[in-house]
């Protein structure tokens, strides 16, 4: 019958079916024969993923990116045109994830400064580090729910640091970080961390305690003077 479509072929371009989390996967659908334009839809366990119409007997190449293991199993391409009752199917096509064992999670990162007190005017810093996980493994630090920095991405077992300006009370809020690597659905938040207000000295304050001390030499000087100098005189004068 001159026009009715074959049964489609579906295979990976790369040629390869055993995937990594986070790939990305290029399928190829074609009839070989058949009159176009031709409709190739694909499916992934029966539920519709993407459709491409092709004006012309060439594959319709569908790309993927794996991103949960619910992206792998079995795939399907289905092909119409005017002639095809129903449309043709292809053969299933199952992907299979390839798990990497050296992938190591990330551990509790601690957030930390060098400072717990802090006045307003002054920079402080904050550090951020998990001390296992495979690198690299990218930090974010928040004060509150807010994003405060953007991804900080460690090549190194270091800590991440962000620089920080405390502008007003607001800055003294409570801070947190996360850690992330490659390995799937895997992010750690580290303890929280609170800068506390360093009491404020007032300007006349050493001014004040000098002057206390001051008086108490005084009162001491002129205690010692009654004592080894005015009662002796007086009682010789006596």
């Amino acid at each position: 019958f001159p026009g009715m479509l074959s049964n489609p072929r579906l295979i990976p371009v790369q040629g390869t079916l055993n995937v990594e989390m986070n790939q990305n996967v290029t399928l190829s659908c074609l009839s070989d024969s058949g009159s176009p334009p031709v409709t190739y839809t694909l499916f992934k366990h029966n539920q519709k993923v993407s459709a491409l119409t092709k004006p012309d007997l060439t594959p319709a190449l569908f790309n993927l990116t794996i991103t949960s293991a619910s992206d792998v199993g079995e795939y399907k391409c289905k092909a119409e045109n005017n002639n095809s009752s129903g449309g043709k199917y292809s053969r299933s096509l199952n992907f299979t994830l390839h798990l990497n064992f050296t992938t190591e999670p990330v551990s509790k990162p601690v957030l930390s400064s060098p400072t717990f007190q802090a006045r307003k005017g002054q920079n402080v810093t904050l550090s951020c580090f998990s001390e296992n996980g495979s690198l690299p493994i990218t930090y974010v630090f928040f004060k509150g729910k807010q994003n405060i920095s953007p991804p900080v991405k460690m090549e190194k077992r270091e800590a991440a640091v962000i620089f920080l300006f405390i502008n007003s009370s607001s800055d003294f809020g409570t801070y947190k970080c996360k850690a992330q690597n490659s390995f799937q659905n895997n992010t750690k938040y580290s303890n929280s961390f609170n800068f506390t207000l360093a009491e404020e000295r007032h300007p006349y304050q050493p001014l004040v305690i000098s002057s206390v001390l001051l008086l108490l030499l005084l009162a001491v000087g002129f205690a010692l003077a009654i004592r080894f100098f005015i009662i002796p005189s007086y009682k010789a004068s006596k």
